[in-house]
């Protein structure tokens, strides 16, 4: 049995017929837009089948984005990893993709709706900060947001899933490095600290992090879908189907957690006494309502899980590392097979199913997301994935861009690699450089406490615009310990300014893609660390988490400096040191071969003397 499926989610629907639905029932309500995120009521990047409404409206599968629908406009809103993919996916007769957030939502509107219009929102699928965000854009346009439920889009839904019913499992103290009844303590020591009654907790990572427990209920993410209420005593009630948990669990989580069915989650909000703390960047405008209308005192503030959970202790990094040398394994040895191949005689299809084959040889429960795998134009896809329609041969001259991730007892991880297919291609080899060295440049980086994300994603890519390029996503985005491969809030980002704090793991993954024709990216993870400093100071750099080979053979070694050189070839010495151990002779040898020092013996055009 597969982990990944090849169908298409959205393949063979009428979406035109869809939209047609959906207008004729807004039409009915006497709404005159209507806004379809891809979000579900927890914020989730990756949402269960019942809540896969912008797929199942406009045929769009990406992690990212929403709709607007107006009775003669459709606009899908996307951002730059998904520009490409959105033409793809989505019939550009009836929907039109929007750059964002090139593009707002309040100019678009502005534009789409007349003064006076009437534009409904689902206020479970909407954070606070959100709609206050929309609302005062629209301020002085006569637009109206108007909440409402039931969801329209949900009554034109005819087959709609019902909500997953997971089975729910302990995640290892030991593992976990804190029991919950501890992480609980902490937590509710903060609340009395700050002078809030209890905090509403609506991201499932970090109650699934909380309560040490993980979850089947979204493929390849192991949360348990809930929502929790935490008082200030540490005593927990939580929101979720009973079905999920079995009888050993219930008494491993003890008698301060209280299970009880979602649908008891309004009543008890309208039943709570504050001060209670809730966060406006992800919990539903629907909870604050719900709050407000009982004249309940709110404290504006954020997840006080978030970033206790980023922040890894050392047992929590310790399996980090380990699952790293397994899925470090799987990864060798499937380089070293597709080294052995004709190219011609494979597919994408054969590469994921591969990969998976091996990773589960290494003990995954699951793929941490569906494998970009993508051969020629289907790599320059930023988040592709493959499916029997798009199912691409592979073929000598092209570049194959492999994403990558696996979900273990006791770790989470995601890679990537780029490798050419027979002969190098002379023009991917200037990119592929400047994202390598982009790459580089970031794991050796040092940096000040203090120094956020926003401070750093420029190392990532100097390289590519001295060349006059660039890539249209961030270069790197939190990882869970053993939970959602990816976590916030710590990235490397323009956009990112919370401070970066020691035991946070990001992705280091610069890249680059050329429309029709290739895509290059180079992915590690990294566990941020204390560096040595002066006396006073405290200073902060990366270590590199992931174990594999970067192929050499798209390197323009002469490009490179001396310590640029000189970090590659440490960094292969050890991935050839953890791994070959683990590795049969041929695998071992393939090894050898791709871990060798860098020929730099010919002239550098850039060399550069050591720090």
């Amino acid at each position: 049995m597969s982990f990944q499926s090849f169908d298409d989610p959205a393949g063979g629907a009428d979406h035109p017929a869809r939209l047609a639905q959906l207008r004729a029932r807004l039409a009915a309500d006497g709404l005159d837009g209507f806004i379809v995120p891809r979000a579900d009521a927890h914020q989730g990047e990756y949402v269960a089948d019942a809540d896969a409404r912008l797929a199942w409206l406009t045929g769009f599968t990406g992690s990212a984005g929403f709709a607007i629908v107006t009775p003669d406009r459709a606009g899908v809103f996307i951002d730059g990893r998904y520009r490409v993919q959105v033409k793809a996916q989505v019939d550009l007769d009836h929907f039109t993709p929007v750059p964002w957030p090139d593009t707002r939502p309040s100019d678009w509107l502005r534009d789409a709706l007349p003064a006076g219009g009437r534009l409904g929102f689902d206020p479970w699928l909407h954070t606070r900060q959100e709609i206050e965000t929309l609302e005062k854009a629209l301020a002085d346009s006569g637009i109206g947001l108007i909440a409402v439920d039931p969801n329209p889009l949900d009554l034109v839904w005819p087959d709609r899933p019902a909500p997953p019913v997971g089975r729910a499992r302990a995640h290892d103290d030991a593992v976990a490095g804190e029991t919950s009844a501890a992480k609980r303590a902490r937590l509710a020591a903060l609340l009395r600290e700050e002078g809030q009654a209890a905090a509403l907790l609506t991201l499932p990572d970090s109650i699934s992090w909380l309560l040490n427990i993980r979850g089947s209920d979204v493929p390849k993410n192991p949360i348990v879908q809930s929502f929790a209420v935490l008082s200030d005593d540490g005593h927990l009630a939580l929101f979720a189907d009973p079905a999920k948990f079995d009888d050993s669990l219930r008494a491993r989580l003890g008698n301060e957690v209280a299970i009880l069915h979602p649908d008891g989650l309004a009543p008890a909000l309208l039943d709570l006494e504050g001060p209670v703390r809730i966060d406006p960047a992800s919990a539903p405008e629907a909870a604050f309502r719900l709050l407000e209308s009982a004249g309940t005192q709110i404290a504006r503030a954020t997840d006080p899980a978030i970033l206790p959970k980023a922040r890894k202790n050392a047992a929590e990094l310790d399996g980090m590392r380990a699952a790293h040398g397994r899925d470090g394994v799987a990864m060798v040895r499937l380089l070293a097979w597709l080294d052995a191949q004709d190219p011609a005689t494979l597919t994408e299809i054969d590469v994921v199913e591969k990969l998976e084959s091996l990773r589960r040889d290494a003990g995954i429960t699951d793929i941490s997301f569906d494998t970009i795998c993508g051969a020629g134009p289907n790599g320059a896809i930023v988040h592709y994935r493959v499916t029997r329609a798009t199912n691409r041969r592979l073929a000598r001259g092209e570049v194959l861009l492999i994403d990558s991730g696996g979900q273990y007892p006791d770790g989470t991880t995601d890679i990537t690699r780029t490798l050419p297919l027979g002969d190098p291609l002379p023009e991917a080899v200037g990119p592929y450089t400047a994202v390598l060295r982009g790459m580089i440049a970031i794991s050796r980086a040092r940096f000040p406490k203090g120094v956020a994300g926003a401070h750093l994603d420029a190392l990532a890519r100097q390289y590519l615009w001295t060349q006059g390029l660039d890539y249209d996503h961030g270069t790197g985005h939190g990882v869970g310990a053993a939970l959602c491969v990816h976590e916030g809030p710590a990235r490397i980002s323009r956009a990112s300014t919370l401070a970066l704090e020691a035991g946070m793991i990001l992705s280091n993954e610069p890249g680059y893609y050329r429309e029709n024709a290739f895509g290059i990216r180079i992915e590690n993870l990294v566990a941020i660390t204390e560096a040595p400093a002066e006396p006073g100071r405290t200073m902060l750099g990366f270590e590199t988490l992931t174990l594999c080979p970067i192929d050499r053979r798209l390197i323009d070694i002469a490009a490179l400096s001396r310590d640029e050189v000189d970090w590659l070839d440490a960094y292969h010495a050890r991935v050839r040191e953890a791994l070959s151990p683990h590795l049969d002779e041929d695998t071992r040898n393939w090894l050898d071969q791709a871990t060798r020092p860098l020929d730099v013996s010919h002239n550098r055009k850039n060399a550069e003397p050591a720090d």
